[in-house]
C-alpha cells in the first residue's frame, strides 16, 4: 500500500529546495517527489498525462504540467529489484481552501498510481512511495 514518505532519506541541496519552494509559491504549482522500490523483480513504471490531483472538498482538479526521470505513456522505464527509483510530477496549482487532496492516474487498465488523502503542507512539496502500486 502507498504511504507519504514524511522525512525523506534523500538529501536535497538547501539552496535547491529554497529555489523550488520560491519558484512554486511564485507559480503556484505542487511538487510531488516519488519513490518507487520494487523488492524481488524488476518493475516498469510511466505517467499518464491523465494524472491528476483531486481536492477532496471542492470540484478543482489540478492537471499534471511536467514530470521529471520518469517516462510518459507509451513509453516505460525499468526498475531494477532491489534498487530505490525517485521522479517527480509538477501539477497545476491547488485552490488556497484545499486541506486534503487525492493524486490518481487516470487509465483505462489497472495498476495506475493512486494515492488518496494526501494531507496538504504549506510548502506544496510531496515525497510519496509509489512501491506495491
Amino acid at each position: 500500500m502507498p504511504f507519504i514518505i514524511e522525512k525523506p532519506r534523500t538529501i536535497i541541496s538547501p539552496n535547491l529546495l529554497k529555489e523550488l519552494e520560491e519558484y512554486t509559491s511564485d507559480q503556484g504549482q505542487v511538487v510531488v517527489h516519488g519513490i518507487v522500490r520494487p523488492q524481488n523483480e524488476s518493475t516498469f513504471i510511466r505517467i499518464w498525462p491523465t494524472t491528476f490531483l483531486f481536492d477532496q472538498h471542492s470540484a478543482h482538479i489540478s492537471e499534471l504540467v511536467h514530470f521529471e526521470k520518469i517516462s510518459g505513456f507509451p513509453v516505460w522505464t525499468e526498475v531494477k529489484s532491489n534498487t530505490e527509483f525517485g521522479f517527480t510530477l509538477i501539477f497545476t496549482g491547488l485552490p488556497k481552501s484545499c486541506v486534503i487532496f487525492d493524486l490518481c492516474e487516470v487509465i483505462p487498465q489497472s495498476n495506475g498510481f493512486n494515492i488518496p488523502s494526501i494531507l496538504r503542507n504549506e510548502q506544496d512539496v510531496y515525497y510519496l512511495d509509489f512501491s506495491g502500486l
